[in-house]
């Protein structure tokens, strides 16, 4: 039996009302401390690394990556009904502490999985305290 068709065909075929934009989240995110550090694994699909960018502001570690999508005149010449793929960026921010430094923070990408460490506790060096005599 067919079903009747409401509106444009493709748009009922790659509908995507299970995954609406507010339930759609870029960059998914775990976080988990192992050994007195934290570990983002970050899902960063379809981006390079030469596109992804970390960087520490008062506190923050901010996690951004940006795609960009030739479109050159084969591209126009091509009959696309659909198109899925884009063009774009988005960017995650999480708060680790004043303390962090650059050299804190190691990263590494691969398949499309970014994973980010940094110390959970930050030793801060200990003051050498002195006895002073009274005299």
């Amino acid at each position: 039996m067919l079903v009747p068709r409401r509106g444009n065909f493709f748009d009922e075929l790659f509908d995507d009302s299970m995954l609406s934009k507010k339930d759609t989240k870029f960059m998914k995110t775990d976080i988990k401390e192992k050994n007195g550090n934290y570990i983002f694994t970050i899902d960063v699909p379809g981006f390079e690394k030469e596109g992804i960018d970390i960087e520490l502001d008062q506190g923050y570690l901010i996690v951004s990556a940006k795609t960009q999508k030739d479109i050159n005149d084969e591209d126009e010449e091509e009959n696309y009904v659909y198109r899925e793929r884009y063009c774009g960026e988005c960017s995650r921010s999480f708060y680790v502490g004043e303390g962090i430094t650059e050299e804190d923070v190691k990263a590494n990408f691969k398949n499309g999985i970014l994973t980010i460490t940094i110390p959970s506790k930050k030793e801060t060096e200990k003051e050498n305290k002195k006895h002073i005599q009274i005299d």
